[in-house]
């Protein structure tokens, strides 16, 4: 069996998932209170869109790859299958977007975030062991069942827990202090799940094909940092209650007062300005006396 190290560059790789995990809980759990404000079914499904991919795709996934940077076993180099890569990233987002759906839609109850927990957690612990799948090395990988378990349970756990703050969770603080408990549970799902992990080497040296770290690792970068930027855009771009209450206010003063009893009462006409002014019309008649016989 070959040594493992988790931890080839220190303590780096993992302050940096713990970092894009919280970055990716705060945006994620922004973007999902904005579901419960908006007024159309559009809108909903964009702020959803943007929660799965701020939880699933940075929060979850990139963090999981960050810390296998950090991933090395003596003896083998370390490759990556692509497809299977861009597999896992898919399954994490969309299984955040499907729990986001399961909990935001109807009434909240305690089923329908259980129910959600259930998906998202296996989402999330299918998105782990799909990255595994897609490591390619000169050796066998083996899991140890029991903390395979434990992983998938935390992984439960952790989703049903933030779905549950996705939907409830709407100041700040909150919001920062759930990221940072978020950020603990993701981290320990994934290395929970690498704990489990054994690599038996080949006795016959084989060659070893597949996309290298420093291959992926730009464009990862580049993708989250867009995808991060995008986020913070269509956040601060978006209006919010203050703007929403200011447009109200602006709606009113611009829309005349309804009456319920027919048209506006006439101002008062004491000396019969009114009655004069329609001389000055065109075919107007001159008034004679004998329209005021009290004369």
């Amino acid at each position: 069996m070959a040594d493992i190290n988790h931890f080839e560059y220190g303590w780096i790789t993992p302050a940096l998932s713990y970092a894009l995990s919280v970055l990716g809980s705060i945006l994620g759990l922004v973007c999902a209170g904005r579901i419960r404000t908006a007024s159309s079914t559009g809108q909903k499904l964009w702020w959803g869109s943007l929660a799965a991919w701020a939880l699933g795709g940075t929060a979850i996934w990139t963090m999981h790859f960050m810390a296998m940077l950090g991933f090395a076993v003596t003896g083998s180099r370390i490759r990556y299958d692509v497809p299977i890569t861009v597999g896992s990233a898919l399954i994490a987002v969309a299984a955040v977007g499907i729990g986001l759906a399961i909990v935001g839609t109807g009434r909240l109850s305690a089923g329908r975030i259980i129910g959600g927990g259930l998906f998202t957690g296996a989402g999330v612990a299918a998105m782990h062991y799909t990255g595994m799948a897609a490591m390619r090395l000169d050796g066998r990988l083996l899991y140890d069942n029991l903390r395979v378990g434990l992983s998938v349970l935390i992984a439960v756990v952790a989703a049903s827990v933030a779905l549950w703050l996705a939907v409830t969770v709407r100041k700040g603080i909150a919001i920062f202090a759930s990221a940072l408990v978020m950020g603990v549970a993701v981290n320990g799902m994934h290395f929970t799940g690498m704990s489990a992990l054994s690599v038996h080497l080949h006795e016959e040296p084989a060659e070893v094909t597949g996309a290298g770290v420093g291959t992926l690792l730009i464009p990862i970068v580049l993708l989250v940092i867009f995808g991060v930027v995008g986020l913070v855009y269509a956040l601060l771009a978006a209006p919010n209650d203050e703007d929403r209450a200011a447009l109200a206010y602006l709606d009113a003063r611009r829309t005349p007062p309804s009456t319920a009893g027919g048209p506006p009462d006439a101002a008062p006409d004491p000396v019969g300005l009114r009655a004069r002014s329609t001389l000055a019309r065109p075919g107007a008649q001159f008034p004679s006396r004998r329209d005021h016989p009290s004369r």
